[in-house]
């Protein structure tokens, strides 16, 4: 679990918005359930229907970037596939038939 404190750029944010959940995971399998809180002071809104991404963990970082870049074809990013500073390859995007996607490569993962 990681707070919005731990993102760069926290100072932004009011003492209560800094202890909202950023990231939260929850394992199934090889998989995970993902979760953020909404931060009504950088925009976010929660709209039922778009409050809901489809994580991929990809097996290998060009996987990942290959992934990325084919769901994107038409589609919006929203935050490109880097290297994330939590330490992971991350991407996130809404296909071109209003899917949201989180795309993920773990460089911490044992194959």
């Amino acid at each position: 679990m990681q707070r919005m404190k731990d993102a760069p750029g926290a100072e932004k944010l009011s003492p209560e918005e800094q202890n909202f959940i950023m990231h939260c995971a929850l394992p199934i399998g090889n998989n995970q359930l993902m979760g953020t809180d909404i931060i009504k002071s950088q925009g976010h809104t929660l709209t039922v229907g778009t409050n809901v991404n489809v994580s991929i963990n990809a097996d290998t970082e060009d996987d990942a970037k290959k992934i990325f870049t084919k769901l994107a074809e038409g589609g919006k990013i929203e935050m490109p596939i880097e290297k994330a500073f939590w330490g992971d390859l991350f991407g996130s995007l809404k296909d071109k038939f209003g899917i949201q996607w989180m795309i993920v490569y773990s460089y911490n993962q044992q194959n």
